[in-house]
């Protein structure tokens, strides 16, 4: 069968998510001269590791200091490349930069429950033609480690 052939099986059952066609023939090729597994074989380079220990680390050192960079964050942890770096703190930690802070992507129940109270209180507050102080609020958000204190 032509590596043509089976790319446009492939197209057809896969849809847009198939292979190219020179990835195909790259296939093709390999089984040809005596390939017989499909899965990819081990390759150099550095290894891809990502453990408890250093995702508690990193989320350590992002709650020390929320408006780090990751260039600065890997001169902490120096054996783990920018990439790595930053995939454990979007993805891992679920941390996004918003305006140059690092915050969490969702909120807590806790979290949740807080801002429902900050909004009751001002709303009353307005309402009766009180002022509002954002003092109280700030403090009590961050006595409860609440990830967006100011």
């Amino acid at each position: 069968m032509l590596p043509s052939e089976i790319h446009h099986q492939i197209c057809q059952v896969h849809g847009d998510n198939a292979m190219s066609e020179g990835m195909v023939r790259k296939w093709v090729r390999m089984f040809n001269e005596g390939r017989e597994n499909v899965h990819d074989e081990a390759r150099s380079g550095r290894p891809f590791f990502v453990n408890d220990d250093l995702v508690c680390n990193a989320n350590e050192r992002v709650r020390d200091d929320r408006r780090f960079t990751i260039s600065y964050m890997s001169l902490h942890f120096p054996q783990i490349s920018r990439i790595l770096l930053y995939d454990i703190v979007s993805s891992h930690l679920g941390y996004r930069k918003v305006c140059a802070r690092w915050v969490p992507k969702m909120l807590t129940d806790e979290h949740k429950k807080t801002a429902c109270c900050v909004c009751s209180d001002i709303s009353d507050a307005l309402s009766q033609g009180r002022r509002w102080h954002v003092e109280p609020y700030c403090d009590r958000r961050r006595d409860m480690g609440a990830p967006y204190h100011t």
